[in-house]
C-alpha cells in the first residue's frame, strides 16, 4: 500500500461487512429470512395501540369533544372580527407595522402582497386562514415558552422535553390527526388543536436556548441588586433573552402557516387551505396556484415582519423619548382605523371590493401549462424516462433487476456481469493501493447496491451498515440507539415500506445537496445570483407542500419521480442557504491571510473557505434530510409506496395503529439521520480545530 492512512479496525470491520454482505446474497435462495423478515417474528402492535385508543376514547373522549366546543367561540370571534374590518384598514396596519420594523421597502412588499389578495378574489378566504393563524400562535407561544422555561430550570424536566420535542417534529403530522380527530372530533377546533402540537416545538428550543444564553455577568449582576428569583426571571434573564424568543415567535408563525391546508382537510372551513386543496382535487393548476400562492405571500409578510421585529434594535436606558415619539406608530394606526372607517361609507370599495375589478388569471396559466405539455411532449417523457431507468430503479431494485432489451437496450449477461465486477474491484483496488481505504469501501458498496438494489438487500446487512455509521459518527450510545430504533421497525412489520422511503428520502437528499451547495457555493461568489436565488428559496419554504406538488403531477403525472422532484423542490432550500451562509460567514482575516500566501481562488474556496464552512454545510444537509423525510408523507399523494403511504391507509380508514406506527417509524428515521450528521459535523469541527 503506497502511504496515506493505515488499515484501523473499523476498516476492516467494514471489509467484514461488505464480504458478509456477498455471502448472505450469495445463498439468498436458501436463505429466506435473511432477505425477508419472517412474519411470525412481527408483534402484533397495531391491534394493541388500536384497543388501548378505542379505550382511551371512550373514557376521556366526552371531555375532549367538550373543550373542542369551548374552543369554537373564540376561532369565531377572532374570525367573524377579521371578516368585519375592511381590507384596507387591514392591509394599510400592516403596511404600517412594517414601516415600523423594517422601512419603506418591506412596506411596499407588503402592501402587494396583501393586495394580491384582495386583486384576484381570495380576500375572505385569506381572513379565515389568518385567523386560525392568530389564534394557534399565541397559544402555542404561551405554551412554548412555559414548557421552555420549566426545561431549562430543570434538567429532569429536559430530559422529558426534549426528546418530546423532538417527536413532535420528526413524527408526520398526519400521523397524529387521527388520534386528534378521534378525540375532538371534526371541525375548525381540529385544525387549531394540530396547528399548535405541530408549531409549539420551535417556540419551546427557543426559549429555553435564548435563557441559557443569557451572560452570566448580566444574572451576576442582577443577583447583587437584590432581584428576587421572579424579578430575576421577569426583569433580567426574559429582556436579555429576548431577540432569541422572539425568533422562536417567527418560527412558531412559520410552522402554524404550514398548516393552513392540513387543517382545513380536518376543519373543513371555507378558508385558503380549503381553496388549494378542492382545485387540485379537480386537477385545476391555475387556480390552485394562484390559491397557494396566497398562502406563501402572507408567510412571506409574516415571516418579515416577525423577524425584522426581532432583529430592530431597542431603545438605550438612557435615551430620551418622548410620548409623541415614542407612541407614534400606535397614533398612527389608530388615525388610519378611524380614517377608513370614515372612507367607508364614501367609498365602499374600501371594505368589499367589486368583483368587476378582480383579475383572476388562472385561465393563463392552464393554457400556458397546455402549451408546454403539446409542445415539449418529447422532452418531459425523455427526462422522466431516463431519470427512472438509469438513477431511481437501479437504487431501488439494482442492475440484476433493471437492465433489460426493454429499458437499458441490452442484456445484463454473463460477460457484463463480469466485467462489473472487474471494473469495481480494479477501482477498488487503485485505492486501496493509493492508500484511501475509506474511499475503496465506498465504491464496493455503492457497487453492491447499484447491483442488487436497496430494497433487495439482506437486512441484516443494512442494519450492520446503518449501525456501524451510527458508532462511527456518535459513538456508542447512537449505535445502540440506531439498533433498537431499526429493530423497532423490524420487529412491527414496516421493513420494506421503510426500504423504499429510505430510497426515495435517500436519492433526493443526495441529488438536493450537491445541487444545492453547489447553488450556495455561486451564491457567494456571485450577488447577482444570490439576489435571484433568495426569493425563489423564500417561495419554496413558505409555499405550502401540497402546492409544491401541483406543477409536477400537471407536468410528469403521478409516480415516483414526480415524488421525487417534489421532495427535492422541498429539500433543497437548506443546502443551498447553509452553504451559502456559512461561505460568506468565514472570517476575512482568515481569507486575506491565505491570499497573503499566493493561494489561488480554487485553493482558497477548496482549502480555506470550505473546510471552515463545514460546521454549516453539514447543519444544511441535516435540515435537507429533515426536509426531505417531512415531504414524505406529501408525496405519497402521488403513488409512491412507503413510510407515507401508509400514514394515509391509516388516517383513511381510521386505523390508529398502521398510522402511528407508521409515523413513529418515520421518526426514527429522521432522528437516526439527525443524530448521525450533528456527530460527523461536531468531529469535522474537531479535525478543523473549530471550537464545538
Amino acid at each position: 500500500m503506497r502511504g496515506g492512512p493505515q488499515t484501523t479496525r473499523v476498516h476492516w470491520t467494514w471489509f467484514a461487512l461488505l464480504g458478509l454482505t456477498l455471502a448472505l446474497l450469495g445463498f439468498r435462495d436458501s436463505l429466506d429470512w435473511v432477505m425477508v423478515f419472517p412474519e411470525t417474528w412481527v408483534v402484533p402492535l397495531t391491534g394493541w395501540l388500536n384497543s388501548m385508543m378505542d379505550g382511551l376514547v371512550a373514557s376521556v373522549g366526552p371531555f375532549f369533544r367538550a373543550f373542542s366546543k369551548m374552543m369554537d367561540h373564540p376561532m369565531s370571534w377572532v374570525r367573524d372580527l377579521l371578516q368585519w374590518v375592511p381590507w384596507a384598514m387591514t392591509i394599510g396596519l400592516l403596511v404600517l407595522a412594517s414601516y415600523a420594523v423594517s422601512g419603506w421597502k418591506l412596506a411596499v412588499f407588503t402592501f402587494f402582497a396583501m393586495f394580491y389578495m384582495v386583486m384576484i378574489g381570495y380576500w375572505p378566504e385569506s381572513m379565515n386562514s389568518l385567523a386560525l393563524v392568530m389564534v394557534s400562535v399565541p397559544l402555542a407561544v404561551m405554551i412554548g415558552f412555559g414548557v421552555g422555561t420549566a426545561a431549562f430550570y430543570s434538567e429532569r424536566a429536559d430530559r422529558i422535553i426534549s426528546p418530546t420535542m423532538d417527536v413532535l417534529q420528526t413524527i408526520p403530522v398526519f400521523a397524529y390527526l387521527l388520534p386528534i380527530l378521534l378525540l375532538f372530533g371534526f371541525g375548525p377546533v381540529v385544525g387549531l388543536i394540530a396547528s399548535i402540537l405541530y408549531a409549539v416545538p420551535p417556540m419551546v428550543r427557543n426559549t429555553t436556548l435564548g435563557l441559557r444564553r443569557v451572560n452570566p455577568e448580566v444574572v451576576e449582576a442582577g443577583m447583587m441588586a437584590g432581584a428576587t428569583v421572579s424579578q430575576m426571571f421577569w426583569r433580567v434573564r426574559v429582556p436579555s433573552a429576548l431577540r432569541q424568543i422572539l425568533l422562536g415567535i417567527n418560527q412558531t408563525m412559520m410552522a402554524a402557516f404550514s398548516m393552513v391546508i392540513i387543517a382545513s382537510i380536518i376543519g373543513g372551513t371555507a378558508d385558503i387551505g380549503w381553496e388549494v386543496l378542492s382545485t387540485m382535487r379537480k386537477a385545476q393548476f391555475g387556480e390552485s396556484i394562484l390559491a397557494g400562492i396566497v398562502i406563501a405571500l402572507m408567510a412571506m409578510v409574516m415571516d418579515r415582519l416577525t423577524s425584522r421585529a426581532a432583529q430592530s434594535r431597542q431603545p438605550d436606558a438612557g435615551e430620551e423619548q418622548g410620548a409623541l415619539e415614542r407612541y407614534r406608530y400606535w397614533i398612527a394606526a389608530a388615525a388610519l382605523c378611524v380614517i377608513v372607517l370614515a372612507l367607508v361609507p364614501v367609498f365602499p370599495f374600501l371594505k368589499d371590493y367589486p368583483r368587476d375589478w378582480e383579475f383572476y388569471p388562472a385561465q393563463y396559466l392552464n393554457d400556458g401549462l397546455t402549451y408546454v405539455l403539446v409542445e415539449y411532449a418529447g422532452a418531459i417523457n425523455t427526462i422522466k424516462t431516463m431519470a427512472f431507468f438509469y438513477i431511481m430503479l437501479p437504487v431501488k431494485m439494482g442492475f440484476e433487476q433493471t437492465i433489460s432489451p426493454f429499458s437499458w437496450g441490452f442484456e445484463l449477461t454473463t460477460p457484463i456481469k463480469i466485467g462489473y465486477a472487474v471494473a469495481v474491484t480494479a477501482l477498488a483496488g487503485y485505492l486501496l493501493w493509493r492508500g484511501r481505504i475509506s474511499g475503496a469501501i465506498l465504491v464496493a458498496g455503492l457497487a453492491i447496491l447499484l447491483y442488487f438494489g436497496l430494497t433487495r438487500l439482506p437486512w441484516p446487512s443494512v442494519m450492520a451498515v446503518l449501525v456501524l455509521l451510527a458508532w462511527q459518527t456518535g459513538g456508542r450510545r447512537l449505535a445502540i440507539g440506531t439498533a433498537a430504533g431499526l429493530g423497532f421497525l423490524l420487529l412491527v412489520g414496516v421493513w420494506p415500506q421503510t426500504m423504499l422511503s429510505l430510497y426515495l428520502c435517500g436519492i433526493a437528499v443526495v441529488l438536493s445537496f450537491a445541487i444545492g451547495t453547489t447553488l450556495g457555493i455561486i451564491a457567494s461568489e456571485n450577488e447577482t445570483v444570490s439576489a435571484i436565488l433568495r426569493p425563489i428559496n423564500d417561495t419554496l419554504q413558505t409555499m405550502p407542500l401540497f402546492v409544491i406538488l401541483i406543477p409536477f403531477v400537471m407536468i410528469f403525472k403521478l409516480g415516483d419521480f414526480t415524488a421525487l422532484l417534489a421532495v427535492m423542490a422541498y429539500a433543497i432550500v437548506p443546502s443551498i442557504r447553509y452553504a451559502e451562509h456559512g461561505l460568506r460567514s468565514v472570517s476575512p482575516e482568515v481569507v486575506e491571510a491565505a491570499k497573503a500566501c499566493g493561494s489561488t481562488r480554487w485553493q482558497l474556496l477548496w482549502r480555506v473557505r470550505l473546510p471552515l464552512a463545514m460546521p454549516q454545510m453539514m447543519l444544511g444537509l441535516n435540515q435537507t434530510i429533515m426536509f426531505g423525510i417531512a415531504m414524505l408523507v406529501i408525496a405519497a399523494l402521488v403513488g409512491t409506496n412507503g413510510l407515507g403511504q401508509r400514514v394515509y391507509i391509516g388516517l383513511s380508514d381510521g386505523d390508529f395503529g398502521i398510522g402511528m406506527i407508521a409515523g413513529i417509524g418515520m421518526a426514527i428515521l429522521a432522528m437516526i439521520a439527525d443524530r448521525m450528521t450533528q456527530g460527523y459535523s461536531r468531529k469535522r469541527q474537531e479535525e478543523y480545530g473549530i471550537k464545538v
